[in-house]
């Protein structure tokens, strides 16, 4: 299983909110963070709104937060919005018709086994998980050392 370019800069964009919580963040800050465009993290950052886990701040001292703490957002949450679909093979789609073992393989109970065990270990680790203890994540993407 691979995750998309959007996923990876979803979960970025979330860790580098987690690593600032007290102020809010600028998008193009957090782009030139990670040396991606500001309207690739726009366009991820809508769909992360609409879940209800990021939220926007209009102005101009506005930005963009975690729309909760970084310990109730997990990367489950995250991978759910961004990825359009978690088929791994033509068997978990609607019309797998034309495999003639599709009434008795176990390849499909399989892989769907493995997706779910994916999906666990997505839901057992938060965004706070991957800023938490690690004291050189502000200073590499420019922020300030926690206090």
């Amino acid at each position: 299983m691979r995750l998309t370019r959007q996923t990876n800069y979803a979960i970025r964009m979330m860790m580098y909110c987690a690593a600032n919580p007290a102020e809010l963040s600028r998008v193009p800050v957090i782009a030139k963070a990670y040396g991606v465009s500001d309207l690739f993290l726009f366009k991820i950052l809508h769909p992360l709104v609409e879940a209800g886990l990021m939220v926007t701040v209009r102005g101009r001292n506005g930005g963009v937060k975690l729309a909760r703490a970084a310990e109730d957002i997990t990367l489950f949450d995250v991978v759910r919005v961004t990825e359009e679909n978690f088929v791994m093979a033509e068997c978990f789609e609607n019309e797998a018709a034309d495999c003639p073992l599709i009434d008795a393989c176990a390849l499909n109970s399989a892989l769907r086994e493995a997706l779910n065990a994916f999906f666990a270990v997505l839901a057992a680790h938060t965004i706070a998980d991957l800023v938490r203890n690690r004291p050189h994540v502000n200073a590499l993407l420019g922020l300030e050392p926690a206090a």
